[in-house]
């Protein structure tokens, strides 16, 4: 089983975005996606931006990691 993480979008040059995740900030790849911005949300794997998610995704991703990491 692969787990992605959703995150907030923070900056992005040259093919790399600055990710938040729960307040941990990290570089990615974003080459796979196009027209990416600052506060868009996408879902990680490997340290590849892999896609877009509304925010509402987002939400329920992070409320389901924060469930089941106690």
């Amino acid at each position: 089983m692969c787990v992605g993480l959703a995150a907030r979008v923070v900056n992005v040059k040259d093919g790399t975005a600055v990710i938040d995740a729960g307040g941990a900030k990290r570089d990615v790849s974003a080459e796979l996606l196009e027209d990416l911005e600052p506060g868009d949300y996408v879902m990680v794997h490997a340290g590849v931006a892999i896609a877009k998610i509304t925010d509402d995704d987002a939400d329920e991703t992070m409320g389901i990691l924060k469930k089941h990491a106690r």
